[in-house]
């Protein structure tokens, strides 16, 4: 029976917030739990292969690939062309991303095809002749778009470590464009939110407006451009992307619309392999993603704080617990937004941050009863990305495990597309320091590190993360959410290592964030008890509740019996997990 259509049985009784989840009693037979109460979610599972994606076809064409006898990385790159078509808001052809492998064999890669400012760029380009910075410059016009990437680091994976030709990895991405699929209520949710957007531009009206009208639940979208896009790609590859007709049409767009984009931006990029982040957290091995993200830094600078905590004792969201992981997150952040960029353009501290010793210096700062103000706590010498982005997990059954997580930045980037390519563009030139000292779209305070400059490319929170137990893929994991990918990333290893977990209740359990600047902890509903709350703003926190943020990914190997626990974010429903 396939694993998503097992029976689940009778939940276990609710743990309680500040006591510990134990696991060891799961049955690894059972699948999804109620998803509306996290405390008694159950992953789904399966013995061979796990895919894990917040568009259900995406996933199952993830899990068709593996079932031919594709790899882990096959399957990436068929959900990441799959997921451009299905889940356009946030898949992309018009973006770039991240990708941290574990293969069989035992190494541990990570891909950056993260966008690059365009050759004309300067570090004044969203200021005015007075130095202000010019609001929505970086966000709505061609301005705040990047080169792509996505391609290519698809592409590179594939040809690298996959063992199927491109065309046939795409070509169900291709199906999907041009029969079209049916939407649910999650994918009409999501473009509802750029509905008034889309009718600003004949181009994209006609594709993802109903002939004007709001698309409902059981509509098909139908997107030709994209699939003659896409064939173009299946037959012509990388350069049919930045050498061809594709980049041309971009380029114009971008020159008729005030951009900087000439053809040199796209047959300049290019994509690399880099040494990934790696830290140990008691005993297992975090493997995430290094400077021009900062987000395997910081999960990595968080978790070494917290090794010095008992924090499976202290119970997941205990006053006690709950301080030590917002001072953790406030220091690394203040490190995070100050220091760090582009590999290729400053050295990055990265060492100096992971290491014991700066957390042992951080836990001497933090008091037991007090919250610290950030005014009070000073990075070593940072930037944002929209919450908008999205994450995929896959293990095969060799055990190779890839973690991805891509973005247009902002919901559908900067709304607009170039001509009839038929995908979005991005807006990923926001996450640059527009200006010193001046917050950017999400609040974040950056520094000179991450300034625009020619070809640079803008610093991430992207957190693609693979944790290994005795050399092994144990979680793989990682979320979209700007800032608080890094938290959501993060909590969703230390749920399952310190408060015993499954992998569907570590995903689904309200989070908490903080991020150093504003001053203010983040927090779904369900983490805080009134008692808990009371005795925290005692001790000095000020609460910003949020609904929700993120959308983890991810999958967990029960290192006893080698089944997978697949966990879909209870937050994007119209995600799945899926194995065989």
């Amino acid at each position: 029976m396939p694993a998503q259509q097992a029976v689940a049985p009778a939940p276990a009784p609710a743990p309680q917030q500040g006591q510990q989840i134990s696991s060891t009693a799961l049955d690894t037979t059972a699948v999804e739990g109620n998803p509306d109460d996290w405390r008694t979610a159950k992953p789904v599972t399966a013995p061979k292969a796990m895919v894990v994606s917040a568009q259900h076809l995406a996933t199952q064409v993830g899990v068709n690939i593996l079932k031919q006898g594709g790899n882990a990385v096959d399957a990436a790159v068929a959900v990441g062309y799959a997921l451009a078509v299905v889940h356009p808001c946030c898949g992309n052809i018009g973006g770039g991303g991240f990708m941290t492998l574990h293969l069989a064999d035992g190494r541990n890669l990570f891909l950056d095809f993260r966008e690059r400012a365009p050759l004309a760029a300067t570090a004044t380009i969203f200021q005015d002749a007075n130095g202000n910075v010019v609001r929505g410059r970086s966000i709505n016009t061609y301005l705040g778009v990047g080169t792509p990437g996505t391609v290519m680091g698809l592409d590179t994976a594939l040809a690298k470590f996959g063992t199927m030709p491109l065309s046939k990895v795409i070509a169900p991405a291709i199906e999907l464009a041009e029969k079209g699929f049916v939407l649910t209520k999650g994918d009409v949710a999501i473009m509802d939110r750029r509905a008034d957007d889309f009718a600003k531009y004949p181009n994209v009206a006609a594709i993802f407006l109903n002939h004007g009208q709001r698309y409902k639940v059981g509509d098909r979208l139908v997107q030709p451009q994209l699939a003659a896009t896409l064939k173009l790609i299946a037959n012509g590859g990388t350069d049919a992307f930045y050498k061809g007709s594709i980049a041309q049409r971009v380029v114009a767009a971008s020159k008729a619309n005030g951009g900087l984009f000439k053809m040199e931006d796209f047959a300049d990029y290019t994509v690399g392999w880099e040494k990934p982040v790696q830290c140990d957290y008691r005993g297992y091995t975090v493997v995430s993603a290094p400077p021009p993200s900062s987000g395997g830094t910081t999960v990595c600078e968080i978790l070494q704080v917290l090794s010095g905590y008992p924090m499976g004792k202290l119970g997941y969201a205990s006053v006690e617990g709950s301080h030590y992981l917002i001072e953790a997150e406030r220091h690394a952040f203040a490190d995070r937004n100050t220091d760090l960029g582009d590999p290729a353009f400053i050295d990055n501290p990265v060492a100096q941050l992971i290491s014991p010793q700066h957390a042992a210096l951080i836990r001497a700062e933090i008091q037991p009863d007090k919250a610290t103000p950030s005014s009070e706590v000073k990075g070593l010498s940072g930037p944002v990305e929209g919450t908008h982005t999205t994450h995929f997990s896959i293990v095969d059954a060799q055990r190779n495990a890839v973690s991805v997580t891509y973005t247009l930045n902002y919901l559908f980037g900067i709304g607009q597309i170039a001509g009839d390519t038929g995908f979005f563009l991005n807006n990923e030139m926001d996450d640059f320091t527009s200006k010193p000292g001046v917050p950017n779209g999400f609040g974040l305070v950056q520094g000179k590190a991450n300034a625009v400059a020619p070809g640079k490319r803008p610093l991430s929170s992207m957190s693609p993360t693979i944790v290994l137990k005795d050399g092994k893929p144990y979680i793989v994991t990682g979320s979209p959410g700007g800032a608080t990918i890094i938290s959501t990333t993060m909590e969703s290893i230390i749920n399952v290592i310190d408060f015993g977990m499954n992998m569907q209740q570590s995903v689904n359990a309200p989070r908490i964030h903080h991020q150093w600047l504003p001053d203010n902890v983040m927090v779904e509903p369900g983490y805080l008890t009134d008692k808990t709350r009371t005795a925290l703003e005692a001790m000095g926190y000020k609460f910003h509740d949020v609904s929700a943020w993120g959308a983890d990914e991810a999958i967990r190997i029960d290192p006893v019996t080698g089944m997978l626990e697949g966990a879909n974010d209870r937050r994007r429903p119209a995600g799945l997990a899926a194995g065989y």
